[in-house]
């Protein structure tokens, strides 16, 4: 039986929230896991890899993860971020994160808005070239709310049908 990971990488909460909502929309034989106890991946059909964007891109713990996946492994990406949903600065992280995946089946991207911790927020605000962020990153206060986590339910549905039917998209 074809076994699927959701493994992620957190500082907030926000990914997990969003790996567990995955999780809990597949069935079958599924593991969950944070990404530095996920080991082996060989044994995965398909694997979820979740992160938060951080300045822009992939954490540097997700990035030695990702570049782990085995050749010709299903892939599928989701991450939390600050920005507006669908701003460039929301996908620049999952662009990066699929170059690093190039070598694997990446079969779906998802992105959702996460509440950026107040310390972070606190930082960037002192900075005049960070400021504008910052106030759009303080809306995020709510996020992941319902909405995105039953958007994340939808696509760890929608990617174990094309993960079945053999169809890949990348971004």
């Amino acid at each position: 039986m074809a076994k699927t990971l959701v493994t992620y990488f957190t500082r907030t909460g926000n990914t997990k929230l969003v790996a567990e909502a995955i999780f809990g929309a597949l069935s079958g034989n599924k593991t969950i896991q944070p990404m530095a106890e996920a080991g082996d991946l060989a044994p995965y059909h398909l694997i979820f890899a979740g992160f938060p964007v951080q300045t822009h891109s992939v954490p540097y713990p997700v990035e030695v993860f990702l570049k782990s996946i085995p050749e010709g492994q299903k892939v599928a990406l989701f991450s939390t971020h600050g920005s507006v949903t669908g701003s460039s600065l929301s996908r620049e992280a999952l662009e990066y994160a699929s170059v690093l995946v190039a070598k694997a089946h990446l079969v779906g991207t998802f992105s959702c808005r996460g509440k950026v911790s107040m310390r972070a927020l606190e930082v960037l605000m002192q900075s005049p070239e960070h400021e504008a962020w910052a106030d759009m990153a303080a809306s995020a206060a709510t996020h992941p709310d319902e909405s995105d986590i039953e958007d994340a339910r939808a696509f760890a549905r929608w990617i174990m049908t094309l993960s079945v039917q053999g169809q890949y998209r990348g971004l």
